[in-house]
């Protein structure tokens, strides 16, 4: 497009354009945080608080968590978030009674590790998930971790990160990602321990202007 109007003056620059609309009230399932078993013993919470870049929480954004088991299998378990298909398919015609109550979800039964989890942060910025820990699969110098997607109002593109847990220092030193950051952004992207069996993982969706808070290490993907 010509950056000058008919007279030849100039023309301000088009703002940016956000993907949307976000559906991230919707996007969110019952239980969507319950990836461990209900009831394990070494089940763990992650929890912590999704920032915007002046430091304030943000309301609705939306997390989703993917991971390999404490056995470093990464079967999980398919189609965990499958939705029961009477509550999709319209009613027959002839049908002149109510429907029995359906269950929304058929996958997330709370027996079986899942290996994968969504949920939406709340009003005050906070989310939680519970869940096992991760043993390192894949690359075979690849520390234990969990996969992250952020989506959030305002931006371009949904946002990728890891959750690293501090038990395993010799690993991060030998991780592909970890060993070639600086340490401090290196820390943007390991838990710290919150009391017995819990984990806090804050997100920094952008670097504060007053640099309290450095933006969290987001991955490229093509």
């Amino acid at each position: 497009m010509p950056d000058t109007d008919d007279r030849g003056g100039s023309l301000a620059a088009t703002p940016a354009q956000t993907i949307g609309p976000f559906f991230g009230h919707a996007l969110p399932v019952p239980d969507g945080g319950r990836i461990a078993p209900e009831g394990h013993p070494d089940a763990v919470t992650v929890h912590g608080l999704v920032r915007d870049g002046a430091g304030v929480p943000v309301p609705d954004a939306l997390l989703e968590f993917w991971q390999a088991g404490p056995d470093g299998s990464l079967a999980g378990a398919p189609g965990s978030l499958r939705r029961d298909p009477r509550e999709q398919a319209p009613a027959p015609p002839e049908r002149l009674t109510p429907r029995p109550p359906l269950g929304a979800l058929l996958g997330r039964d709370g027996a079986v590790f899942t290996g994968f989890g969504r949920v939406p942060t709340d009003a005050g910025g906070r989310y939680a998930v519970r869940t096992l820990r991760p043993a390192a699969a894949g690359r075979s110098n690849a520390a234990p971790h969990l996969a992250v997607c952020v989506h959030a109002r305002g931006l371009l593109h949904h946002l990728f990160t890891r959750v690293y847990f501090p038990e395993h220092t010799a690993a991060h030193a030998t991780d592909p990602l970890l060993a070639q950051l600086p340490e401090e952004r290196a820390r943007t992207l390991l838990a710290r321990p919150d009391g017995p069996g819990r984990y806090r993982f804050d997100v920094q969706l952008q670097q504060s202007a007053d640099g309290a808070f450095e933006e969290t290490v987001f991955l490229a993907f093509r």
